[in-house]
């Protein structure tokens, strides 16, 4: 750990949630488009806003020595950075010295390339993102791209020894009639599955609440077909867990709109562009680039300090006909999925 940068009080929230987990967006460039998370028409950050890595490596450092014990690199997609290696390594570095994991999540179409190299640098787990096993369908969700990329990039990194966890969205009329074949799938590579809700961030191509799946009805309907049984199972994440016996595998659920999390809220998360949003749903941030740029290590620290004094208690995420527009106007890919 840099020695500048002292062990110090752990980061503690005025509801006494300490942060212990920092998601960060490298990028919020993707070489997909999808219907729930992008316009198809982006426009992305001029490259001269983006945090460099060592900007990126001074904030982590500062996190780390702060308590933070888990990082999870995002985007966009965190493989279409240039060098992005670089700051894994550097990262990884880290891990037994305060840091206990690393992780990214990926869309999985550049990991083919990188997978090895990712075990390599201490990376022992990634989530991909996929919401579907159809070609056709596959074009029609992410606008763009190759299924099959993606599948050589799965099959690489289960080959490098990486730990693999599909993220699907799950998506009423869109790809609901597939989610018992993905977690054949996924359980028959030795991967777990985990089902999220849609959220209302950014005008997007999809209709939110025709296409709203609340996945304590799909709970239910799976329960008629599986045998499920609940997990005390955690990843540092809101998901909660069963164990699945007719497919012997993990499945996940993250419920932000009939299920929230909040009271357990234990992340926070850094955009490309150095701003700290206390909550996925909420617009509450400070700027860490400005306060590292203007004020070095001490003005950072700061930073970090009123951030725990504005972190709201939850999010107002409603997906309703009478509130059609996106609860917040920035997409995901903004501020890091």
């Amino acid at each position: 750990m840099n020695a500048s940068i002292a062990p110090s009080r752990p980061l503690i929230d005025r509801y006494g949630r300490q942060i212990s987990y920092l998601r960060i967006s490298v990028t919020d460039r993707c070489d997909f488009r999808c219907v729930y998370c992008m316009a198809e028409e982006m426009t992305f950050l001029p490259k001269k806003e983006v945090l460099s890595f060592e900007e990126i490596e001074a904030i982590a450092e500062a996190f780390i020595a702060r308590g933070t014990t888990k990082i999870r690199l995002t985007g966009g997609e965190p493989l279409v950075r240039r060098d992005i290696m670089d700051l894994v390594r550097s990262l990884g570095s880290h891990i037994g010295e305060g840091l206990e994991e690393l992780t990214l999540t990926t869309n999985g179409s550049q990991l083919a390339k990188y997978a090895e190299d990712l075990k390599a640098a201490g990376v022992e787990r990634i989530n991909v993102s996929l919401d579907t096993l159809d070609e056709q369908r596959f074009r029609e969700i992410t606008r763009r791209g190759r299924i099959g990329d993606v599948f050589q990039g799965i099959d690489a990194a289960l080959a490098s020894g990486l730990k693999l966890k599909i993220n699907m969205v799950a998506m009423r009329g869109v790809n609901d009639d597939e989610i018992g074949a993905m977690m054949a799938w996924a359980h028959g590579k030795g991967m777990g599955l985990t089902l999220i809700e849609g959220m209302p961030l950014g005008e997007v191509g999809l209709d939110r609440v025709d296409s709203y799946l609340p996945l304590r009805e799909l709970h239910d309907q799976l329960k008629q077909r599986y045998t499920l049984t609940r997990l005390d199972k955690r990843t540092g994440g809101p998901a909660r867990y069963v164990h699945v016996a007719e497919t012997d595998g993990i499945l996940g659920f993250i419920t932000p709109m009939s299920h929230n999390f909040c009271e357990s809220c234990n992340r926070v998360r850094l955009t490309a562009t150095g701003q700290l949003f206390l909550c996925l749903g909420q617009e509450d941030q400070v700027s860490l680039r400005d306060a590292l740029r203007d004020g070095g290590l001490e003005g950072l620290e700061a930073a970090m300090d009123q951030a725990m004094l504005i972190k709201p208690k939850g999010h107002d995420f409603v997906i309703d006909r009478a509130r059609p527009e996106p609860a917040l106007g920035r997409h995901m890919s903004v501020t890091g999925g």
